[in-house]
């Protein structure tokens, strides 16, 4: 054990008190990030009505999120390793804030994209710093279900982004809705700031020039490429469809009115907070059995796969449980962090995670806008919304990309095995 590791053993509170002062902070982060992802799902007819946005305006303007989020990923990797998560996330969350407040003030896509880009940049570290801070204060073999556990949480916050956002705006509109987040997540930055202990390091953080030269030994590792493509891929359809494009589909394809679209993606959001909570603790235990963790997320992407195949080709328009298991599956890829966490030192785990990131949210921004693109290749479908068959074509533009790199990485495997 390190240095580092051996006093943050010493020096941390009990299980029970690391749930109020680290996960119960951080995990309100990650929840409202996620409220932020998915908001669009349900305001996109206020929005397009209001503002007058296409297909692909749509796309791109939800899509600024995942951008800026991207762009940061690689500084936020050397920031957090460098100053800890508590201090990073704290002044984050203000950015976020002060492009909520934008976004509620926006009269034009020029001054929307901008908020949401702000609010991207600014949530860009909800999941990241949770992630470092567990490697933290949590013991390794705790990894997976902590993970887990938050990204259940996170799954909460889309839950509250589809139903109980439809209600609330029978009270406001969309810019009361961004309004309320703006100060939500003041108050969320301050709590992280005054209650999360802060790790006392042993030593002076490495140089930068240092911290830039081991990112460049993550991005170089052959286990890095083989895993990444598959868990970008997976994540960025996930994140893509959930937070935008499911509910058009509903609409256009299940013909779903306002209030059971918002049931459906309630239901959605609360299959991806219990299979988030279930992969994690089940992980965990599986391996305690032998079961490695990479042998999980390959079985468990073919499950979501399967899934993505029954949507696509609108077997069951109308039915539920399709949906269901999209959302229980839909964070597996999430198995692949506490494997690469392992590989190299937790002085690295920042620049581990942001490192996968930076693909997976340039992988959603790509996602979310391509879907749009193709959609709008088709003429308009029978209800005056999106052909039918426009979906068919761009969700199984994504699921072959998937296959894909899948095969990838299971041919790599083989090919690793044979040497």
């Amino acid at each position: 054990m390190t240095q580092d590791a051996s006093s943050a053993a010493t020096a941390a509170p009990s299980y029970g008190r690391l749930a109020f002062v680290v996960f119960a902070p951080f995990a309100a982060g990650y929840f409202l990030s996620y409220v932020y992802r998915s908001t669009n799902a349900v305001i996109a007819p206020q929005l397009v009505a209001e503002i007058g946005l296409s297909a692909s305006d749509l796309g791109f303007l939800t899509s600024m999120y995942f951008l800026t989020f991207s762009l940061f990923q690689l500084p936020l990797g050397i920031l957090l390793d460098r100053y800890g998560p508590r201090r990073v996330q704290t002044a984050l969350l203000l950015v976020a804030a002060s492009g909520a407040a934008l976004y509620a003030l926006g009269n034009d896509m020029t001054t929307l994209a901008i908020g949401r880009g702000l609010v991207g940049l600014g949530v860009s570290g909800c999941l990241m710093a949770s992630l470092t801070i567990f490697t933290i204060w949590y013991p390794e073999r705790l990894w997976p279900m902590m993970n887990g556990l938050v990204l259940g949480i996170g799954g909460l916050g889309a839950a509250a982004a589809t139903t109980p956002l439809e209600m609330s705006l029978a009270y406001t509109d969309w810019r009361g809705v961004y309004f309320g987040l703006a100060a939500a997540t003041v108050l969320v930055s301050l709590l992280i700031f005054s209650v999360v202990p802060e790790h006392q390091r042993t030593g002076a953080p490495a140089k930068l020039a240092t911290q830039v030269r081991e990112l460049g030994q993550i991005l170089t590792s052959g286990l890095y490429w083989r895993l990444v493509p598959v868990l970008v891929l997976s994540l960025s359809v996930n994140l893509a469809i959930q937070t935008l494009w499911a509910g058009p589909w509903l609409r256009d394809v299940a013909d779903f009115d306002r209030d059971q679209i918002a049931g459906f993606l309630f239901i959605l959001a609360v299959a991806l907070t219990i299979g988030s909570i279930i992969v994690g603790i089940a992980a965990t235990r599986l391996e305690k059995a032998g079961v490695p963790l990479l042998t999980q997320f390959f079985v468990a992407q073919v499950g979501f796969l399967g899934f993505q195949v029954i949507i696509a080709l609108q077997w069951f328009p109308g039915a539920l449980w399709p949906w269901i298991g999209f959302g229980f599956f839909a964070n597996v890829g999430m198995l692949v962090y506490p494997i690469l966490f392992r590989v190299f030192p937790k002085s690295f785990t920042g620049r581990v995670s942001t490192g996968i990131n930076v693909l997976v949210f340039g992988g959603v921004f790509l996602t979310q806008y391509l879907i749009g693109a193709i959609i709008d290749l088709w003429p308009a479908g029978p209800g005056g919304g999106y052909h039918p068959d426009a979906y068919t074509a761009a969700f199984g533009a994504v699921i072959a990309a998937q296959i894909f790199a899948l095969a990838w990485a299971l041919l790599f495997r083989t090919k690793r095995t044979a040497e």
